[in-house]
């Protein structure tokens, strides 16, 4: 409240004026943004003791070390500026050589668009392309981030369901009885987050061939390409494609060399679609974080022996947990071929979220419910194996007398 002169009585006394309290008014659209249920679990977690994480899907490995004297190295150097906003061009070589010498095609430097992760890498593709009356066809469960984004700009989702009773394979055929005449894109995340599925090349091709003749537009999240346990042919949309035209295929350093908080990402697709994502990428980050492309140099270029290590450590674990969900009560798993996820069911009138929010509290044990990655999938939980096989063991001997004691 303020003084201000009365205007009725031309007196210099002072009268009251109230200010009006405002509100953000805040997009409609972010409506469509939810909380996201890994936060609320690990939000709980963090204030609590002696809490064993099978949540966060990052690398629990170390950064191997010469990418860790790469990005020094760039630091002492002075290379603290921007670079190209397309990315910094020792990086797009590395790029183009690596990728075109792994999945066998002919790329340029003007097919690749350097990224702050992944993340923004899917955030250009979805944004600059949903609109009202576009469909994108998406995976249940899926990546948190896809339906969210679509919805914020105006798409439609439609989910297509996989089970873990078939590995949470995705069906093909499926897959094109879901396309319709307003289908404008589908998203691939192989292998997938958060069931760990790895797509045989028989079914990345057959959509991949009905999405180029019906005009639909793949955007293919290949961001564990390298974590790949039981078969070396893993199908890339690279290798899978006749061209580029309809193709966007998103990776990251993250996961394969353990890079997480570098936040180094891009995008491999047409030149056009590059020279258009470009001038948007200038608006939303600028460029990517200088020192951390220097790293990337270093990553694509250096020893490969370490991808192969943590690629080892990682089947182990795999195993590990397989293992163990088959000795629990009431979850029925399989076996992923290729991320560090497993995502076993419950029993089907089972609430996941309620289930994992006791489980937290009374063991100790922070999985994520499956309801944070699709409408279809509530009655499952997502583990994460990105910790050690000691950790797992203790974890379970938790979780397993736990579960025993349910009634369900």
């Amino acid at each position: 409240m303020a003084d201000a002169t009365n205007r009725d009585t031309g007196q210099d006394s002072p009268r009251k004026v109230k200010y009006r309290k405002t509100k953000a008014s805040w997009n409609p659209a972010m409506q469509a943004v939810p909380v996201p249920g890994i936060r609320r679990m690990v939000n709980m977690a963090a204030t609590m003791k002696d809490v064993i994480h099978l949540s966060i899907g990052q690398p629990d490995l170390p950064t191997p070390r010469h990418i860790i004297d790469a990005y020094i190295d760039a630091l002492n150097a002075g290379q603290t500026g921007y670079t190209m906003d397309a990315g910094l061009p020792e990086l797009l070589v590395a790029l183009r050589d690596y990728y075109g010498k792994r999945y066998n095609r002919k790329l340029t430097r003007d097919n690749i668009l350097v990224t702050s992760g992944a993340t923004e890498a899917m955030y250009l593709a979805i944004s600059a392309t949903a609109a009202p009356g576009r469909q994108f066809i998406v995976t249940d469960p899926s990546f948190l981030l896809y339906a969210p984004l679509i919805r914020m700009n105006g798409g439609e989702v439609k989910f297509v369901p996989t089970q873990a009773a078939n590995n949470h394979q995705l069906d093909p055929d499926e897959v094109i009885r879901a396309m319709g005449p307003r289908t404008f894109a589908l998203i691939l995340n192989n292998p997938n987050n958060p069931t760990g599925a790895v797509y045989p090349r028989s079914t990345v091709e057959t959509i991949l061939e009905e999405c180029a003749y019906r005009g639909i537009q793949v955007y293919a999240d290949e961001v564990y390409d390298h974590l790949i346990f039981d078969d070396d042919d893993f199908a890339s949309v690279l290798n899978c494609s006749m061209d580029l035209d309809n193709i966007m295929c998103i990776s990251s350093f993250s996961k394969t060399y353990s890079m997480a908080g570098l936040r180094i990402g891009w995008v491999i697709s047409s030149q056009a679609a590059i020279k258009s994502l470009r001038r948007y990428h200038m608006f939303t980050t600028s460029v990517a974080n200088t020192p951390s492309q220097f790293a990337g140099v270093a990553a694509l270029t250096g020893d490969q022996q370490c991808v192969r290590d943590m690629l080892g450590i990682y089947r182990e674990r795999r195993d590990k947990v397989v293992e163990l969900i088959d000795q629990t009560p009431y979850m029925t798993g399989y076996k992923p071929g290729g991320a560090f996820f497993a995502f076993p069911d419950l029993p089907p009138h089972v609430d996941g979220s309620d289930l994992a929010l006791r489980m937290l509290k009374e063991t100790g044990v922070c999985m994520v419910p499956g309801d944070a990655f699709g409408e279809g999938c509530t009655n499952a939980v997502r583990i994460s194996f990105s910790t050690t096989c000691e950790r797992l063991d203790a974890a379970f001997d938790r979780i397993i007398p736990w579960m025993a004691k349910q009634q369900f």
